[in-house]
């Protein structure tokens, strides 16, 4: 696969859209195994609004969400020749946040498959900033024929 993966080439391959779309870009891609990716967080995001005015932090959940997207990246491109169109969140296990994620950042995301291929999907994934791992968490998701 041709590499990076541009915001519009990952918004030809995932359902979501601004400003539930959280990957800015996919960096490397290998099917059925690995992909990294980033978001560049900036300090215009609908969701520091509320997530603090006077400190703003991003949400824990939307860096789990990013790190999905992401996931559901590598799993659509593994298996795009059986027509699967969509990955569905199942569950997380493990979730682990280490430091506040703020205006400026570069997430800089991770997604490795522990078991794939079939119906189920199992990921590990993790975010960083610089080399600060910022968070971790293990991803269930199910495959899904439309979107």
């Amino acid at each position: 696969m041709d590499m990076p993966l541009s915001y519009e080439q990952i918004q030809s391959i995932l359902p979501h859209r601004y400003p539930f779309l959280l990957l800015d870009r996919v960096m490397e891609l290998e099917p059925g195994k690995r992909a990294l990716g980033k978001k560049q967080v900036s300090g215009n995001e609908w969701f520091f609004v509320g997530h603090f005015p006077e400190r703003p932090i991003m949400p824990g959940v939307l860096i789990i969400e990013a790190m999905a997207q992401l996931a559901g990246v590598l799993a659509l491109c593994t298996l795009k020749k059986e027509g699967v169109k969509a990955l569905y969140f199942l569950g997380i296990d493990n979730a682990r946040f280490r430091r506040a994620v703020v205006p400026g950042d570069e997430l800089k995301l991770e997604v490795e498959t522990m078991r794939g291929g079939s119906k189920i999907w199992k990921l590990q994934g993790r975010a960083f900033v610089g080399d600060d791992l910022v968070a971790e968490a293990e991803i269930l998701a199910s495959v899904g024929g439309e979107a």
